[in-house]
């Protein structure tokens, strides 16, 4: 079961959809593993902060490319194909606002599928 929300960014309403495509997507763009690059990214969002922001490339890269998957697969006609064509509608926006959204946006997403997987197993126990 997928799960959407609608994120503000730049004074744009911008939709998030996770389900368990979001990964498939994103192996197929960026031919990277989104579970390795979302736990990464998560520990280095944790030992930063805004203020002192000491984020490397990489994890700004991992950021955009998780919010760019996330939004095409929420509105695939309306998000264009290259995520630097999505990215230049914003201005800059922090990292340290949107993640948390996408964060238990995936969360979510993971809670659910783990109680679909339990329910399925207690229905096909006997």
């Amino acid at each position: 079961m997928a799960i959407k929300k609608n994120i503000m960014i730049d004074g744009i309403e911008v939709s998030f959809k996770a389900s368990a495509t979001v990964p498939r997507l994103y192996r197929a763009k960026f031919h990277k593993d989104i579970f390795k690059d979302f736990s990464m990214l998560k520990q280095s969002v944790e030992e930063n902060d805004e203020e002192n922001s000491g984020l490397g490339i990489e994890s700004l890269e991992v950021f955009e490319q998780l919010s760019w998957v996330m939004a095409k697969h929420a509105d695939p006609e309306n998000v264009p194909d290259d995520p630097d064509k999505w990215l230049e509608q914003f201005n800059v926006f922090s990292i340290y606002q949107i993640l948390p959204e996408l964060m238990e946006l995936w969360g979510l997403n993971m809670k659910s599928q783990a109680e679909s997987k339990k329910s399925l197993s207690q229905l096909t126990a006997k």
